[in-house]
């Protein structure tokens, strides 16, 4: 585990101090001899992520200083996390409650290893927290983790059925509902945009449907496309294109956590979870280029490119959340290319056809360093998705704006009275950092999270 519970700091928790480069001096002036001529041996300058353990008078450490980050909370603690030997620590400062529950949640985040393939065999570092601070951030530490585990199995142990079992796991352990339709029944339950794009894998497509909360309670739908695999279908991917498709499904993970940090802090809302489960294949029996499909909402779209599937499973999930007149609707997707071309990797567009709601996501992303960028829903794009044969093209016309043009087609299928809001996050880290390990990652959870609990406060 990387936090233990104290009421009281414990007396084997080794001191964490934090310092400024500008107060070195200060601290020197007033620190015992011994200390004074360690640290100029030792080279301690309270560089940004420096750290350095000082010994007591018999040798054993007294405590670690370490210089803090330039700006930000979150990765304060991370930066140093891997330099730490084994053993107990406790943040001593002057921080504020939630400064201290932002670096928490870094230290939390550093220690993170995907070690299902392997053998963890790394140093045991805990953290010690107060018991409220403990349980807000071991939640948010969880539910990001769950993001990460999830992401990073690659769809040989993750196809989409694990993705519906990983659904179902969630349910039993907060006492929800759910119901699965799996393969031809998707036909007969009229969601045929997501039984197109999945019928060419021997792992059956699925919608997965998750309930909980009082009946009377505001309803709040969330909705992730859970792409297990996308080889781009008949408008195959080449091979480094497909290197990092099992991460496609990174919509539903995000949106499964959500929906856990919801259950877990019991928001007095209702929740209703879809994920549209799919592998996009190849095989004789393929949704092909030029096709004409059917979605649940009654709009025809025309398959103008195989591999723009996410946008085509989520049809039918967003129409369906609609019919239950939500208060508000949230979809997460690994949805465009575009959209890092424009923004980057770690920053992921936000759109939403509620301006207050999405500058209130963006605050909230900032709050909690979890940064959003919002994003014009531009009408005048629709005319880039139309079809002369269907209503809609699911793929553009224009190779520029394609993040925009994406989020209009979803838009076509959500209700216009009801608040939504999309987020076309990346869900990976490229490269390793401290706390952000390279792979598997949540990006733009707890923005969304911080959200409701203001909302729904």
């Amino acid at each position: 585990m990387s936090y233990q519970v104290s009421e009281k700091p414990s007396t084997i928790a080794v001191p964490l101090v934090p310092i400024q480069k500008d107060d070195l001096e200060q601290w020197l002036a007033t620190a015992p001899e011994r200390l004074r001529r360690w640290l100029t041996a030792s080279g301690f300058e309270a560089r940004p992520g420096q750290c350095l353990a000082l010994p007591d008078e018999q040798g054993n450490i007294q405590s670690c200083l370490f210089g803090m980050q330039d700006e930000g909370w979150l990765y304060q603690l991370a930066a140093i996390y891997r330099d730490l030997p084994e053993g107990t620590y406790i943040l001593v400062s002057d921080w504020t409650e939630e400064q201290v529950r932002q670096a928490s949640l870094g230290w939390g985040l550093a220690a993170y290893r995907f070690d299902r393939y392997r053998k963890n065999g790394q140093p045991k570092r805990t953290l010690e927290l107060k018991p409220g601070i403990a349980q807000q951030v071991q939640a948010l530490c969880t539910a990001q983790c769950l993001v990460r585990d999830l992401v990073n199995t690659p769809t040989e142990h993750l196809g989409p059925e694990q993705l519906a079992d990983a659904v179902l796991a969630e349910a039993g352990r907060f006492g929800a509902k759910c119901t699965i339709i799996t393969g031809e029944e998707l036909l007969r339950h009229n969601f045929p945009a997501i039984h197109a794009v999945g019928r060419a894998s021997s792992n059956a497509p699925r919608l997965v449907e998750m309930t909980w909360g009082e009946a009377d309670a505001p309803l709040l739908a969330l909705v992730g496309k859970g792409v297990c695999f996308d080889t781009g279908g008949l408008d195959l991917k080449n091979s480094s294109g497909m290197a990092l498709m099992k991460k496609d499904m990174g919509g539903a993970a995000h949106a499964l956590a959500l929906a856990r940090l919801v259950m877990e802090h019991q928001l007095p809302i209702r929740l209703l979870l879809l994920i549209p489960a799919v592998e996009n294949s190849v095989s004789g029996n393929a949704y092909r280029p030029g096709d004409v499909i059917a979605t649940r909402k009654g709009l025809s779209v025309e398959i103008g490119n195989t591999d723009a599937e996410g946008r085509v499973v989520l049809s039918d999930a967003l129409a369906l959340a609609c019919e239950h007149d939500p208060g508000l609707v949230i979809d997460f997707a690994t949805l465009t290319g575009a959209a890092r071309v424009a923004l980057g990797a770690d920053l992921p567009p936000l759109f939403s056809n509620r301006a207050d709601i999405a500058r209130a996501i963006q605050q909230a992303g900032d709050e909690v360093e979890d940064p959003l960028w919002t994003m014009p829903l531009y009408q005048p794009y629709v005319e880039q998705i139309k079809s002369p044969i269907a209503d809609l093209n699911n793929s553009s016309k224009s190779p520029y704006g394609g993040c925009i043009t994406a989020a209009l087609f979803l838009q076509q299928f959500v209700a216009r009275k009801t608040p939504w809001v999309h987020i076309d996050t990346f869900a990976w880290n490229q490269s390793g950092r401290p706390g952000r390990p390279e792979g598997g990652e949540a990006l733009g959870l707890r923005a969304a999270f911080r959200f409701l609990q203001t909302r729904y406060a």
